[in-house]
């Protein structure tokens, strides 16, 4: 059962996560049926807290608080990737999963959870910005950078701001079925459900500094995503034998041509998607894929999500154009 919640706080912590976990746990809502949470905010560094946005808030509880809880949220905050915590802190984390509650990180909350070293050998997530930085610092971790939330027994880590409120959404449904969490869902103004696997809408170009070979045919390529090329093709351009093209461009780029052009297209298909009227078998054309199913079928594989849906996301059902 999931009747008591604390959020865990340090200084320089983020409002907006933390409003997340208020709104979906910290609310008296039993007028409207739904249950109500035993919930405090508890401070890792003294009574009263920085927050990045320039003001202070204030938290009553210390950390005996969390001996009691269900569920220890912990919300982002400014510089959480390369600063220390409180070494109590990280004891009552460890204490709370030996004993059978539940840890919930927010964006880069993630970093406590890891110096609490309770992401060795789990899957778990994060910001895209921060994912490299979290498995760098926490090697033992299996960092998956590209979902919203990652449901891994005792922890459950998620992503940037929204992802926040669809993890804990995600912990509403497990503990009191899904009927509650739509109705949550529906008072908060937000989806009743997006799957953790769902890729987080993010846009990271492939860095060229060490692609000195290849470099202008990756030009040609992201002026030419319309057109069918094969690595011959791609070689020959580059006056290279395919052999020795596909290996240096995997020494420079870090992937192979097909993945990195199948990324390319991707990428165009979503800016056409948020800033474009066109029919998906218009913008399969012009991205490569071909026709709309082709289109849909990459874009669920990359993205976890389909075409129209993300149309969806991010223009309104207004600008929906149903898939051929």
């Amino acid at each position: 059962m999931l009747k008591n919640v604390a959020a865990l706080l340090l200084d320089d912590v983020h409002p907006f996560e933390l409003g997340v976990l208020c709104e979906v746990f910290g609310l008296d809502r039993s007028d409207e049926g739904l249950p109500v949470h035993d919930f405090a905010v508890v401070s890792a560094e003294g009574p009263l807290l920085r927050t990045h946005a320039g003001f202070s808030v204030s938290a009553p509880c210390d950390l005996d608080r969390l001996e009691e809880a269900d569920l220890i949220a912990v919300p982002s905050g400014s510089h959480y990737m390369d600063r220390t915590y409180p070494e109590e802190a990280l004891a009552a984390l460890r204490r709370a999963v030996e004993r059978g509650a539940r840890v919930l990180s927010v964006c880069s909350g993630a970093f406590v959870l890891g110096a609490a070293g309770l992401l060795d050998g789990r899957r778990c997530t994060t910001h895209w910005r921060h994912s490299d930085e979290l498995a760098r610092r926490f090697p033992l971790a299996r960092v998956e950078p590209d979902v919203l939330y990652v449901d891994e027994g005792p922890i459950v880590t998620s992503a940037g701001t929204a992802a926040g409120i669809d993890a804990a959404l995600h912990l509403v449904r497990q503990a009191h079925g899904p009927a509650v969490a739509n109705t949550l869902a529906r008072r908060m103004v937000v989806p009743p459900h997006r799957d953790g696997g769902q890729a987080q809408y993010i846009q990271r170009p492939l860095p060229r500094t060490r692609c000195d070979t290849v470099g202008e045919t990756l030009a040609w390529m992201e002026r030419h995503l319309d057109e069918e090329m094969t690595v011959e093709q791609l070689a020959d351009r580059t006056h290279m034998s395919p052999r020795t093209f596909a290996r240096r461009f995997q020494q420079e780029t870090g992937t192979t041509p097909y993945r990195w052009l199948l990324r390319q297209r991707v990428l165009l298909a979503q800016h056409l998607l948020e800033t474009s009227d066109e029919t998906m078998d218009t913008i399969a054309g012009q991205t490569g894929f071909g026709n709309a199913a082709a289109l849909r079928h990459q874009f669920v594989r990359a993205l976890g999500t389909t075409p129209n849906a993300y149309r969806r996301t991010f223009r309104g059902p207004s600008a929906l154009t149903e898939a051929a």
